[in-house]
Parts: C-alpha cells; sequence; structure tokens
C-alpha cells in the first residue's frame, strides 16, 4: 500500500474474487476501528473483530495476522517495499529528497486506504485521534513505527553503500523520517484531515531540509505561522 510504483490500494481489482477479498479486508479493519475507538485496544480481541464483521477468527487471519495490523493496514510488505523504494529512488538526488518522495507517497496511500473504507473521512480521524490516546495502541503503534525506521535505515545505507556499524548517517536521517511522518500524521488526524497527509508530510520535509525555519511552507499551509512569508 504504498508506493507509486506499485499498484495503488484505489486501483480496481481485477476479478470479482479480489473485489469480495478488498471488500471484506476493508469490513475488518472498520470494525478494528470502531471497537478499538469504542473500548480501547486491550479489551478488544480478534474474535471480537470477526464477530463484528461477521466472519470466523480463522478468516480474519486470512487477512490480518494481529488486531494491531488491521488497525494499521497490516500490509506484511510494507516494510520491504519502503527499504526498496528508499534505495532505489531518484538515483542521483540527496538522500533526504528520496526519502521524502518516498514517506510523502506512502502516507498518501495510506490516507487514500483510509479513504476507501467508507462512510465519512472525517469520522475515521476522529476514530484515530481517539484511538491513539489509548496507551496499547501507542506502544503497538511504536512498534511499528521502529519496524519502519529499520528499513528506512537499511534503505539509506545500500543507497549510500554506507555500512550502519560505521556511519551514523542513515540511522540519524532514519529516525528523523520517522519522527516527521509520527509528527504529521497526529496533526492531520487532530486536524480533521485539512491538508492532505502527503503534501503535510512533504512540505515537513522541505522544511527539515532548510533546518526547519520559524517560518516556512510548512506553517503557512496549514494556517499557523506568518502569511506573508514565503519559500
Amino acid at each position: 500500500m504504498t508506493a507509486a510504483n506499485t499498484p495503488g490500494v484505489m486501483d480496481p481489482p481485477a476479478s470479482l474474487r479480489e473485489r469480495k477479498k478488498l471488500a471484506t479486508r476493508r469490513l475488518l479493519r472498520r470494525a478494528a476501528l470502531d471497537l478499538v475507538a469504542e473500548r480501547g485496544l486491550a479489551n478488544v480481541t480478534v474474535e471480537d473483530i470477526a464477530a463484528t464483521a461477521d466472519v470466523s477468527p480463522r478468516t480474519f487471519f486470512n487477512y490480518f495476522p494481529s488486531k494491531e495490523a488491521a488497525l494499521f493496514g497490516g500490509d506484511p510488505d510494507r516494510a520491504a517495499v519502503l527499504r526498496d523504494r528508499v534505495a532505489r529512488q531518484a538515483p542521483g538526488e540527496p538522500a533526504l529528497d528520496a526519502v521524502r518522495e518516498v514517506m510523502s507517497d506512502d502516507a498518501e496511500a495510506m490516507a487514500a486506504e483510509l479513504r476507501a473504507l467508507g462512510g465519512d473521512p472525517a469520522d475515521w480521524l476522529r476514530r484515530l485521534k481517539v484511538a491513539r490516546a489509548d496507551p496499547h495502541l501507542r506502544a503497538a503503534q511504536a512498534a511499528q513505527m521502529a519496524m519502519i525506521e529499520r528499513a528506512v535505515a537499511e534503505g539509506l545505507a545500500a543507497r549510500l553503500g554506507a555500512d550502519p556499524e560505521t556511519d551514523p548517517y542513515p540511522g540519524v536521517l532514519a529516525a528523523a523520517a520517522v519522527g516527521v511522518v509520527r509528527a504529521c500524521m497526529t496533526f492531520w488526524a487532530g486536524s480533521g484531515g485539512t491538508v492532505a497527509l502527503g503534501q503535510l508530510i512533504d512540505l515537513a520535509f522541505r522544511a527539515l531540509g532548510d533546518g526547519l525555519p520559524e517560518h516556512s511552507a510548512l506553517r503557512t499551509s496549514t494556517g499557523t505561522g506568518r502569511k506573508d512569508v514565503h519559500r
């Protein structure tokens, strides 16, 4: 669900069977989001999610390895795709630009998947905001972000021909990238999606590259900062 160079979440499935599978996957995600927002992650089981979606727990595990994966999208190939894209994106361009492009695409694909769940997108964002207040969910999200950070660092090391054991740059940039994404997702959910997530992350990375100036397009695009200052 991640890349501009891979099939997007909004691409039409090729067959009736695939369309049914996609519908079931989205139904399970909706059920997981509903239940966790209502009860908290610790009080929701896979059996609860499956029952709400009117499928068996066995069917649930055909789509997601865990309840946390159902909340976050659970693409088992996401880390590998990110690692490969960071290594190969925009050859010859600065590493920061490559990471910006990859993470912006990945974030927008996640947002598109959320919109594709149906219903009011703003309502899903409100549910996400409530769910992220859950300490168990925060821990699960932290584990997922750590996995993404490792993948980005590995992709950067491959791109730069660097040894992470002797060169701290891949790890430092990967940590900064994940911090940017985490902060932008929190702002995005809290603001009701008033700015496209991919655009928000793109602007945040550009500001990072400029040294995070106090006045930048990142702030003016979201209604903060000085309106007369432009990059």
